[in-house]
């Protein structure tokens, strides 16, 4: 028996199956009143140690790599592994088995993740390669049952000419026949929904009025789509079925409200800046919480030729633009160095409000923003994952080593574990 704190982390792995099952029978409990249910605090987010992926290149198909990989993670409860997206010009998929974590910053020592399902198109062509080469992008996975739900958005889609959004794929990658899409989701337009996505709790889903959510935030065109987190309630088992899915906004930040900060040059706001990005959302059973992890500037925002050179900042360019001082990012565009990764946590009652009208989705705010600490600093998240039954949360760091490979991060949420830390003394 575990006596007094210090002997807890001792003793933990002895109890932890009685703890499991403590914590799904107060979730049971709760589930007739989640709003009691506790929020998650930036320390309940206890880092355990990273992983490797694979360091492949296929002269047949140099696509086939996770250099310069981008957004879509998801969790596969089946196997206890994680797909995992390709090279960005590939657009590929592949599945993952999920070793050890090491906490160590010394690269060399961390175990890397083997093969389950090698690399295929899951669009099965219908995300040609013409429409990646126009910016389309798989933007958000997601475990569904026995289907795996992608999302999808435009990279630069300054017409307005994207009308669809999500669609589905079988767990067998390499099967053909099973592609089913692109279906339109929500009122919306698809550059608020098209990308990360995460199933809502069973002790949610009567307060939500469905089953999961899905959004997308902070990429070009900044005036069709949300400037901050955004996330719509919707079912999948619609797919395929309604046309266009129902799907009901819970937290969005139109242009015409820019509640956590407008987009333009500007003194630090970490919290929402021209230099924002969000990549993946999570909602944790047990808790009432829903996080976005992202990435995020904590310097003043500047759009312009980025310049290491202190000096220059400010200062006009040659093509008429001018000059932000930015010594990692040196192409033009969107600045506001440093960068950091960064979380945003919401309170699911807030996110409730909104889905029952009583306020709306601009008016929703975080309980917390802030940094999320990873030992070996990038600047960019290529999404999330989380497995409920042991309660980890899979953070995808991009181009964190070598060619612009990622690491995976590995927290344990011990929100739930602490509530019954006391019992045990």
């Amino acid at each position: 028996m575990c006596r007094g704190r210090r002997s807890w982390p001792g003793c933990a792995k002895r109890i932890r199956p009685l703890l499991a099952l403590l914590v799904a029978t107060a979730a049971t409990i709760a589930a007739a009143d989640p709003s009691t249910l506790p929020r998650v605090s930036i320390a309940d987010l206890h880092y355990l140690g990273a992983f490797k992926l694979p360091s492949v290149w296929s002269a047949g198909n140099p696509d086939a790599t996770f250099s310069y990989n981008d957004d879509g993670l998801a969790f596969n409860p089946a196997h206890r592994s994680l797909f995992v997206k390709s090279h960005v010009y590939g657009q590929l998929v592949a599945e993952l088995s999920i070793p050890v974590p090491v906490d160590s910053t010394d690269t060399d020592l961390l175990k890397s993740a083997a093969f389950v399902q090698d690399f295929a198109d899951i669009s099965e062509g219908n995300l040609n390669p013409q429409n990646i080469a126009n910016g389309m992008r798989i933007g958000g996975l997601m475990v569904y049952g026995n289907k795996l739900i992608g999302a999808e958005w435009a990279y630069y889609d300054g017409a307005s000419e994207q009308t669809r959004s999500h669609f589905t794929s079988g767990l067998t990658l390499a099967a053909s026949g099973d592609y089913r899409g692109m279906y339109t989701v929500g009122d919306l337009f698809p550059a608020f929904v098209g990308g990360y996505m995460t199933s809502i709790p069973l002790e949610w889903q009567a307060a939500f009025g469905g089953h999961a959510l899905t959004g997308h935030c902070c990429t070009s065109i900044i005036g069709h789509q949300s400037l901050g987190p955004s996330a719509s309630v919707f079912d999948p088992e619609d797919l395929g079925v309604l046309d266009p899915v129902p799907a009901q906004p819970v937290v969005n930040y139109p242009i015409d409200h820019p509640t956590l900060g407008a987009w333009g040059v500007g003194p630090p706001n970490p919290v929402y800046n021209m230099s924002t990005t969000i990549t993946g959302i999570v909602f944790a059973p047990g808790t009432r919480s829903v996080m976005f992890f992202g990435a995020t500037g904590l310097g003043s925002s500047c759009y312009g030729e980025g310049t290491n050179d202190i000096n220059l900042a400010g200062q006009p360019t040659p093509d008429g633009s001018v000059w932000c001082y930015d010594p990692d990012n040196s192409s033009k565009g969107t600045h506001a160095y440093p960068y950091t990764t960064y979380v945003w946590m919401y309170d699911a009652n807030d996110l409730v409000a909104v889905r029952n009208g009583n306020n709306q989705p601009w008016q929703a705010l975080p309980y917390f923003s802030g940094v999320l600490n990873l030992p070996i600093a990038a600047d960019t998240l290529n999404g999330t994952a989380y497995d409920p039954s042991t309660q980890r949360l899979y953070v995808e760091e991009a181009c964190a080593i070598g060619d612009c490979e990622p690491l995976l991060h590995v927290f344990e949420l011990t929100t739930l574990d602490e509530i019954f830390a006391d019992d045990f003394e």
